[in-house]
C-alpha cells in the first residue's frame, strides 16, 4: 500500500518562458498558486509565468485558461 503524504506533488506545470505572453490569466487562476510572474523578460519582450517548482496538483486549470497553444504544459502524477 502506498503512502504518500499530504504535501507531495501530485503533478507538474512546466511553462515554456518564450511561448508565454505574460498575460497572467494562469497566475490569477491557479487555485494552488504555483505560478508567478518571471523577472526577466523572454525573447519576446514579455515577463513570463513562472512554476515555483512544488505545489502542483496537476489540474490543467493553467493549461485550459492560457490563450497561447503549447505554452503551458502539465504532467498529472499517478
Amino acid at each position: 500500500m502506498s503512502t504518500k503524504s499530504a504535501t507531495e506533488d501530485r503533478g507538474k506545470c512546466e511553462v515554456v518562458p518564450d511561448l508565454c505572453k505574460g498575460c497572467g490569466l494562469c497566475i490569477a487562476l491557479c487555485p494552488d498558486t504555483v505560478l508567478v510572474r518571471g523577472e526577466s523578460l523572454n525573447r519576446r519582450g514579455y515577463r513570463p509565468a513562472l512554476y515555483q517548482g512544488h505545489g502542483c496538483t496537476g489540474c490543467g486549470i493553467c493549461f485550459h485558461t492560457c490563450p497561447e497553444p503549447s505554452a503551458i504544459i502539465v504532467t498529472r502524477f499517478q
